[in-house]
Parts: structure tokens; sequence; C-alpha cells
């Protein structure tokens, strides 16, 4: 017969364990409820009971963490739970199984980020360890609501505190004031919501929490390279010694194309003889094929690569390292900007400047969707402004039209004077 004693305080503390093995007090007051003595010398309170047939023990508190008052009502509770015929040991269980935030990004990143571009899927996996694992890692999917994620991307919008060199120095360092960022909040918001998504096809949850999260407002960045700009962009990179790095730049500004796209193309893609370029899915943002038309300079600049390339290397730029592309050339392009004055023009702005001047030599929105692999017709249209000036020209013809004549006023006063000479 196991030892029987209503459980106090004092009897915890006078309990001596026993080497080898642990042992139970039961309580002599509420069935079940018992403190077992560890080996070790530790204290924990468990509730024995039937379930189904079977014999189950739960362990629900330590002692002195917990006290034998607390204990007792908590015993009492998972005994009318038993009573009324559940299992609380099956529930706490299951509970454990339950799938969390961490095994969520665990699986978006395995099942989901592959279909992506290397790049894309890098940015995802790193916002998703660096800014949302450590905030909900540990909570059930279940238990995050769209207040949570209100209050997760308002704290994103609002930005951190970076550290900055205000001297060339690199000891020299300050803490620079928390920048916004609303467009990071914005991204990190479409990312959740696709995981999510993700979560209610496998089961993990009822509904989508990140479905309608507030989108912060976007200010784009648009700039175009002006005729004197391009100008002494195309003087600098003349003079430029590293051929490689002109000849990137050149290709982005000459086809419109990423700085991805461009660093990882292959002498395989281009078609000489009919002037194209076919970007194989793996290579583009949107993961399709994507084939353009290309002009006789950059046919002449694939020539000229071809003649300088490393015997067998695929890679139109082949890297430092042998077999990979060219990985960086920010260095280079932060020497251009000075040289030119454009210190505040990035890689990306080039693309712009292509669109624009297809908009100034003509080209409808829906050429230009299909020369920048737009998959979307709204992404295109953030360049509809600039046909202003055809449209305003058009706007000042009509008013030409309708503009009165200038018409010759009889002055009475000037043809009594010549009469009276």
């Amino acid at each position: 017969m196991p030892e029987r004693i209503k459980l106090t305080e004092k009897v915890l503390r006078e309990a001596c364990p026993v080497p080898g093995r642990d042992y139970q007090i039961f309580d002599t007051d509420l069935r079940g409820f018992a403190v077992c003595i560890y080996r070790g010398g530790g204290r924990a309170f468990t509730i024995d009971y039937r379930h189904a047939g079977r014999q189950r023990r739960m362990t629900f508190g330590r002692w002195p963490e917990w006290s034998v008052a607390a204990a007792r009502e908590r015993a009492k509770e998972l005994r009318r739970e038993i009573d009324a015929g559940t299992d609380p040991l099956a529930q706490r269980e299951a509970m454990r199984e339950v799938p969390r935030i961490a095994d969520l990004i665990e699986r978006y990143c395995a099942q989901h980020l592959p279909k992506l571009s290397d790049r894309n899927a890098a940015d995802q996996r790193s916002a998703l360890a660096k800014m949302v694992a450590p905030v909900w890692g540990r909570k059930l999917v279940t238990e995050i609501t769209s207040t949570d994620v209100d209050k997760f991307l308002t704290r994103v919008a609002e930005g951190r505190a970076r550290p900055h060199k205000d001297r060339p120095n690199n000891r020299a360092r300050k803490l620079q004031g928390a920048k916004p960022t609303p467009v990071r909040a914005n991204r990190i918001g479409e990312i959740l919501r696709k995981m999510f998504t993700l979560a209610v096809e496998w089961g993990w949850c009822e509904d989508n929490p990140a479905q309608r999260f507030h989108r912060r407002t976007e200010t784009p960045r648009e700039r175009f390279l002006s005729q004197e700009e391009i100008a002494s962009l195309a003087a600098a990179l003349d003079a430029a010694e590293d051929r490689r790095a002109a000849d990137i730049i050149r290709l982005c500004l000459l086809t419109g194309a990423r700085l991805g796209e461009v660093r990882q193309a292959r002498f395989e893609q281009f078609n000489l003889e009919h002037l194209s370029w076919s970007k194989p899915p793996m290579m583009t943002k949107q993961r399709r094929a994507h084939r353009v038309p290309i002009s006789d300079e950059v046919a002449a600049i694939v020539r000229q690569r071809r003649l300088t390339a490393i015997q067998g290397s695929p890679w139109l730029f082949p890297g430092d390292t042998p077999g990979q592309p060219v990985q960086e050339i920010r260095r280079f392009w932060a020497r251009i900007q000075r040289e030119v004055g454009i210190e505040e023009v990035r890689v990306h702005d080039l693309r712009h400047t292509f669109a624009s001047l297809l908009v100034s030599g003509g080209a409808s929105l829906e050429m230009i969707g299909k020369l920048l692999g737009h998959s979307q017709t709204q992404t295109t249209q953030r360049y509809a402004h600039l046909m202003d000036s055809p449209l305003r020209a058009g706007v000042d013809a009509v008013a030409v039209a309708f503009s009165c004549k200038p018409r010759l006023v009889h002055n009475a006063n000037a043809t009594s004077d010549r009469n009276s000479a």
C-alpha cells in the first residue's frame, strides 16, 4: 500500500529521499493527489488517475515553487476534468505537438522558398530569422492574431537604431536614430500573409491573421539619368580600367535588366544572329523564361567578352572564384558615382532610365512591361507619368487652335490726329 498522509509544508520539508529510487506520498483527503520525492532530493506534485482503462500519472508542479495549498487547488481542478471524462495528460501531450511559429518558419523555408529566385529566397530567409523568429518563435501558430500582426509590423515600420560611421575610422561609431522603414514592414507583411496562407492549407490554423494587414504608404524612388548624366557615365565607363565591371553597367543600361540577371548571364543565352537574350526561369525574379531583343551594341559587348573569356567558362562575366560568376561590383560603382557626380543613383536606377528612354522614344506601357519582364501591369504603371510630355503637347495644340487671333483695333484718336494734320 502506498504511504498516505495529509500533505502539508512540514511533511514535504521533512520527507527524506531514498537512495536508488523515487517514491510517492499520497494525500489522505484528495484521491490521487500526491507528492513524488525524487532520489536526488527534488519534490513535485502529481495526480494519479485512470482513463479508458489505463493508469495515468501527471506531474503538474514542483515544490517549493508551488505551495501545497496551490497544488491542492490545481489537483481538485484536474480531478473535476477527469471525472468529466477528459484526459489532462493527453491534452498536455497534444499541446506539445502543436506546431509553433519556429516550426512554421522551418517548413516554409523548406517547401516554399526553393520555388523563388535565390535573391528573393535569401532575403525572406534573413527577415524570418532576424525579425520574426526572435519575437514569435516560441508562440503557437494558433496563438497569433491580426492584432499581433499589426503590432509587430508597426514595430518594424518604426525602424531601429543603426550604427554609422561618423568618421572614416571604424572605431569612431555612434548610434544613429531610428529611421522609419515602411517598405520593409510591407514586405514582411507579404511574407507573413503567404506563410499563414500555407499554414491554413497544411491544417495548422483555421484562418490567416495576416490576410488584411495594414499596408504602409510607399514612396517609390524614381531617379532617371539625364542625357548629360548618361553621356558622362558612358565616358567614365570607357575610361575605366575594370572592363568587366564596366561592361556589366553598360548591359544594365542597354537592356534594362536587373543586376543579378546581368551578373549571371551565360554565353549560351544570347542569339547574336537574331539579336535576342533568353533568360531562364531560375534567373528572373518572376521565375519565368523571359526572351528580349538586344541591340547591336549589346551584341558587340557579348562578342568582345567571348574573345576575352576564360577557356571553358560559360559565364559572360566570370568571377574571381573558379566556376562562379562575378559576385560584387559595389566598389567599382561607388567610384563611378563619385567621378560622374551621381552618388544618389543606384544600379537599379539604370533600369528606370532604360524605361524612361523607351517612353521618350514612343514605346507603349505594354511594350515596356514586356521588355522589363513585368508580370503585372500595375508594376509598369509607375512609368505612366513619363508620358505626360506628348499628352501635354497635344493639349497645347488644342489650346493654340482655340486661342483668340489678334485683331486690328481702329484707334479713333489716331485717325482724328492725322486729319487735323
